[in-house]
């Protein structure tokens, strides 16, 4: 199947781990991605200074991806995906909002028309399948267990119709196991990453980042596993500065769910972007390979 993409500023500007695993475990999934014909801003940068604004460009993401005449959307990205799903609720709700920006839209040779939006956490869950992924499995992750984080954005507010349940989200972790892993539930699960505050209140930002990544380390888990490319910056790439914030050490290893799945589709580590990840990924890679061996020594292979 093709589906349209939508890559949004963040993955493209810094998580660029997220982009290239997406890219090497789709095709293997059946799957060929479609960029679209710019790469533009989703509008939430804007929305608390003009909201008519924002509502403008997560539409104009919608008809940019008209124009590849799919069905699907692909936007991995938690905070895009929040935005263009408001976006297009405005669209259908409200007539007058919706009249200005298709003519605006109009201006530019854009056609606003529905498509489906998927966030990766659903579309894989919910369009592949969770037996498609069973059966893509090379090296299962038998022996290892990880905690999830899904993010704010991608379960609330739930009347916006959201990727998974608000209260008890489970495809996150459906989709670890199926991959051989096991997940371990925890009663910060969840808990905000902190990042909505790191420009405003860097310090309260680093605080929720560093009490969550306090009760993952006391689990016994081999990983975090994240699908939002602000959670990743704040539990991966700030992970060191969460430590002299809330007065602790942490060696979690954090990684994209894509990145998980890759390894056990036996893709390369480099080509999933995991010397990117500023976290000892080394230490949980390290462990899947030696579960591995073990497994294979046990079955004469």
């Amino acid at each position: 199947m093709k589906t349209a993409v939508f890559w949004g500023c963040r993955i493209l500007t810094s998580q660029y781990a997220y982009e290239l695993s997406l890219r090497e475990v789709l095709p293997k999934l059946g799957v060929e991605l479609v960029d679209l014909s710019e790469s533009v801003c989703c509008g939430d940068p804007i929305k608390s200074v003009n909201d008519f604004a924002a509502n403008y460009l997560g539409a104009r993401v919608i008809a940019l991806a008209g124009l590849t005449g799919l069905e699907n959307l692909l936007v991995p990205c938690n905070r895009c995906h929040f935005t263009i799903s408001e976006s297009r609720n405005i669209m259908k709700s409200d007539p007058r909002i919706s009249g200005k920006i298709k003519d605006l839209l109009r201006e530019e040779g854009l056609q606003y028309s529905e498509i489906k939006i998927w966030h990766t956490i659903d579309f894989l869950h919910d369009c592949i399948g969770i037996e498609q992924i069973k059966k893509a499995v090379i090296k299962p992750l038998t022996g290892i267990k990880v905690a999830t984080h899904v993010g704010c954005q991608i379960i609330r507010y739930s009347d916006l119709g959201r990727v998974d349940n608000a209260e008890n989200p489970r495809k996150l972790d459906e989709l670890i196991c199926a991959l051989g892993a096991e997940t371990v539930d925890y009663e910060e699960k969840l808990d905000c990453c902190g990042y909505s505050l790191i420009l405003s209140h860097p310090d309260s930002a680093l605080s929720l980042t560093g009490s969550k990544l306090k009760a993952v380390q006391k689990l016994p888990v081999d990983s975090l596993v994240v699908s939002c490319p602000d959670c990743q910056t704040m539990f991966d790439s700030k992970q060191k500065d969460a430590e002299t914030t809330v007065g602790a050490k942490f060696s979690i290893p954090v990684m994209y769910y894509t990145q998980l799945l890759g390894l056990a589709l036996n893709v390369d580590e480099n080509r999933l972007g995991l010397n990117m990840n500023q976290s000892p990924v080394d230490q949980l890679s390290a462990k899947i390979a030696s579960h591995q061996n073990i497994s294979r020594r046990l079955s004469g292979t």
